[in-house]
This record gives structure tokens, sequence and C-alpha cells, in this order.
């Protein structure tokens, strides 16, 4: 079991997903990665420990997040496939405001 904590930036961007049937996709991935199901996933190469969660539908959506004491998943953003350099760097820059 996980805990699943997500930063204010990754509410406000899942809020701003217009089409409930993908928000809802993407909040039953989280669900299930509280189950210990994390199904697609890849590290973020030179990301202080940043991993995706890559779902395969629609655009390609993606969440970025961090594993912490191995038992709480910080959830840090969101974004999709053709954005996904400027999405990681979001990222990096939340997490850099996490740590100090």
């Amino acid at each position: 079991m996980y805990e699943i904590n997500k930063t204010v930036e990754f509410e406000m961007w899942l809020a701003a997903i217009r089409d409930p049937l993908t928000r809802g996709r993407l909040l039953a991935r989280l669900r299930k990665v509280a189950l210990g199901s994390f199904g697609d996933v890849a590290p973020i190469s030179n990301s202080n420990g940043i991993w995706e969660m890559r779902e395969h539908f629609g655009a390609g959506w993606r969440m970025y997040y961090i594993l912490h004491r191995q038992v709480v998943v910080i959830v840090l953003g969101g974004g999709i496939k053709t954005t996904q350099v400027a999405d990681i760097k979001k990222v990096k820059k939340i997490l850099l405001t996490m740590e100090k």
C-alpha cells in the first residue's frame, strides 16, 4: 500500500483537464498505484528520482512522481507526450522547491 500525496501544481493540472473521462482514468491510475500496481512507469534520466507514469490513450498522458520512503508517492505534475520536455522541466523545479 502506498500513500498518494499530490502537489498543488498537480491538482491544478488535473482540474484543468476538461474531459471528465480522461480525468477519471488518470485518477483510477492513481488508485491502482495506491494499491501497489504502478503499471507502465519509467525513470526520467538526470532527474533526482523523478519517474513518469505512462498512459497509452488519447494524447499519451503522463504523470510525474517521486517515491519517498518507499511508501509515499508524491505526484508532482502531469502532461502529454508532445509537451513532455517542458513538463519535465516544470516538475524538476517543483521538486527543487520541495527540497528546500
